[in-house]
């Protein structure tokens, strides 16, 4: 595909540099009590989806859903940052802005490809019959550029213009790759019936799309409709990861309004069967949805997610800007199927000093280490195999009364994250279970506003936002009726990426 065959429609870059105006006048009214230090956000106001993750010509690239006009969501825009080394991000003008016939009420979701040194974004064009009543249509629509900066849209979008004819309204967030000589594209849908599926189109160029037909659906059990889906091997099996809307809290399971998790399988290209096995949450916190993935050069599956969710308190709003991406993590597969997640060990650039503070040291009631640091990287290890306590715990605290709270019980197995008393007033706590084993690992990212617990080297991750009114006071470590042997705990300052 050749840049000459396409054309600016509308302007794109009269609309893009519009709403980079618009950044750059919010931008000085926003308040950063919650700012994060070395998370993702835009500039100003809000944000969704992570969009188009891709490596082009020597840097990481990712874009995001952003409505550069208000600190809520609203007609979506493509915002964008770039890194070297997936820590230092540095913001890049806007890369897509809606209006054209195709796209007029939103430029959702997508993906991004590096063909033959041209970038090219793939997304879903929004378009409103009845915004009132909800009624609209989607489709799919490219752009591309030489740069990786300035975009231009194809002449002749939307390259897929309509859904199956068994197919509801819902058509959006396609996932493209290449496999062989063939580009190959999934589509979040929903079928008439209001059953969440994944579809697949096929094509020669990104221009010309044909319909290969459904790679697994909810038969009536997962959803009315699959958003943000991926697909991609990962250590010898193929994964489909989507966040499907409509599933109903079981317990501890699909706490939130909306999940995002994964099934796992064989998949044929030739006759396009998925044999797989049962959907899997990926996340167990409050604040994950519509994670996308992308590799690298060193054959990494890196993954980020957007770290909040729908209808959740947003205190940010009231600051000027709503919205952040998870720290990039890397995938692997472990026991029994399940997806290891672990951040990227290029994170360690964010340390500043280093404060080992004891090894193998038993404790039978409270330990306090005291730091006033909004920005922490902590690690620390139970010996679990001589413990005779109920449970143990680690506590982030502030001036008085404010506390995250980490509790593992040894009975059950199960590890809980409690935000309560630090902004999250309502269903303040998420549990996961873990299996058991002689050692409880904690590797946790503190940001001013936010909180990432990966468990036993990736078993299990709970990502959630906070919003703490006091300053941060310490760490505290303790043991219920009896005591715990900690093999180690380190932790980290780090440094704000954003000043």
């Amino acid at each position: 595909m050749e840049i000459k065959d396409f054309k600016k429609i509308n302007d794109n870059s009269k609309e893009t540099m519009k709403a980079d105006k618009s950044i750059e006048k919010a931008e000085k009214k926003i308040n950063n009590r919650y700012r994060l230090g070395y998370h993702i956000m835009a500039p100003a106001n809000w944000i969704n989806d992570p969009n188009g993750l891709v490596q082009y010509k020597g840097e990481y690239h990712v874009f995001y859903q952003h409505h550069p006009y208000d600190e809520n969501w609203g007609p979506m825009h493509w915002g964008h940052v770039k890194s070297k080394d997936l820590v230092h991000w540095e913001h890049c003008p806007i890369a897509l802005a809606p209006g054209d016939s195709f796209d007029k009420d939103g430029c959702f979701s997508g993906s991004a490809v590096d063909n033959d040194g041209e970038l090219t974004l793939i997304y879903t064009g929004h378009n409103y019959i009845d915004k009132e009543k909800d009624i609209f249509f989607e489709n799919q629509n490219i752009a591309i550029s030489k740069d990786g900066i300035h975009f231009v849209k194809y002449d002749k979008n939307p390259i897929i213009s309509d859904p199956p004819e068994c197919s509801s309204k819902h058509f959006r967030d396609p996932k493209v790759w290449k496999h062989n000589d063939s580009w190959y594209m999934i589509v979040g849908n929903s079928s008439k019936d209001n059953d969440g599926r994944v579809i697949l189109y096929k094509s020669s160029d990104l221009k010309d799309w044909q319909y290969v037909g459904v790679i697994a659906n909810s038969n009536g059990k997962l959803g009315y409709m699959w958003e943000c889906p991926d697909f991609f091997e990962l250590d010898g099996k193929y994964i489909l990861s989507l966040s499907p809307q409509g599933l109903e809290r079981q317990g501890d399971l699909y706490a939130n309004l909306f999940q995002t998790g994964y099934i796992v399988g064989d998949y044929d290209y030739e006759t396009n069967k998925f044999t797989h096995g049962t959907f899997t949450e990926l996340d167990n916190g409050h604040d994950f949805y519509a994670v996308q993935t992308f590799l690298d050069d060193k054959g990494r599956r890196i993954a980020i997610g957007w770290m909040d969710m729908w209808e959740s308190d947003m205190p940010t709003k009231k600051d000027g800007w709503c919205g952040a991406l998870t720290l990039p993590r890397v995938l692997s597969l472990g026991n029994n199927n399940k997806i290891l997640m672990n951040p990227v060990e290029e994170l360690t650039l964010l340390r500043e000093s280093e404060h080992n503070e004891f090894k193998n040291k038993s404790i039978s009631q409270n330990y306090l280490i005291k730091t006033s640091k909004d920005l922490l990287e902590l690690k620390v290890v139970f010996d679990l195999s001589k413990c005779t306590a109920e449970s143990v715990e680690l506590k982030v605290l502030g001036d008085k009364q404010e506390e995250i709270l980490l509790n593992y019980n040894l009975a059950n197995a199960k590890l809980s994250l409690d935000c309560s008393k630090s902004g999250k007033t309502k269903d303040g706590i998420r549990r996961v279970k873990l299996d058991k084993d002689n050692k409880l690992s904690l590797h946790i990212f503190l940001d001013r506003s936010s909180i990432e617990v990966f468990a036993n080297e990736g078993e299990a991750t709970m990502t959630s936002r906070i919003y703490p009114k006091e300053n941060r006071f310490g760490i505290e470590l303790s043991a219920d009726n009896g005591n715990v042997n900690i093999e180690n705990f380190t932790y980290w300052t780090l440094k704000d990426t954003w000043k």
